[in-house]
């Protein structure tokens, strides 16, 4: 049994780490999600643990592991690297977890590139005005930060049109349902039903002659 890969993309501040959590949380009691844990050079924020949050690297190591391909994708991001352990995510995929990468429109392109099966969601703000409200609100970055933040945004909104779905995140709870109902419905796809359970459907069809 083999997981599905998730690729979730979102503007900073639209909530996709809130949804992250909450579906985890909500959705998770049988242990059948997993989400990856990047590798990245910035230094931890408060209440941030290594290897729970982040695997934080310093810039060298990170660049070896660009050198051995151990990344699935890898950006530069306000001169912070960020990437995806192509080892991690697999192992838990082939455990039958579905897997989950929190990474930009970047990173998108680069793995679908890779995995064609991979399934995308992109989080969309209510509005720019609502986006601006939420980073402040968080009170994690200076006035500098959250207009460079702002400008960076709409450049990632443009590409929404790229990802298999798209929400917006007005209501919390009506988003985070939307999720899981993506979710739920991709595991009764045929083609995962089949590869996850052929030894099922092979008892189900045991000396049937196809019309």
């Amino acid at each position: 049994m083999k997981g599905t890969l998730y690729i979730i993309s979102s503007p900073s501040g639209a909530g996709k780490s809130s949804l992250l959590k909450a579906l985890f949380e909500k959705f998770n009691q049988n242990d059948s999600m997993y989400l990856s844990v990047s590798h990245t050079t910035r230094n931890p924020r408060p209440g941030e643990v290594n290897h729970v949050h982040y695997h934080f690297v310093t810039v060298d190591e990170f660049k070896a592991l660009i050198e051995r391909n151990a990344f699935y994708e890898w950006a530069n991001v306000f001169d912070k690297y960020y990437g995806t352990s192509r080892e991690l995510v697999q192992q838990a995929l082939n455990n039958g977890k579905d897997v989950f990468l929190d990474i930009d429109w970047q990173g998108a392109r680069q793995l679908r590139d890779m995995e064609p099966d991979t399934q995308s969601i992109f989080i969309l703000p209510p509005s720019l005005e609502e986006l601006r409200k939420r980073l402040i609100n968080r009170g994690q970055d200076s006035e500098e930060t959250i207009n460079k933040r702002m400008s960076k945004a709409q450049r990632e909104i443009s590409h929404y049109d790229e990802y298999d779905y798209c929400l917006i995140n007005d209501d919390f709870d009506t988003t985070l349902n939307s999720l899981w109902s993506i979710i739920s419905a991709n595991r009764c796809k045929v083609n995962v039903v089949k590869e996850n359970f052929s030894q099922c459907l092979n008892n189900l069809l045991e000396n049937y002659q196809k019309e």
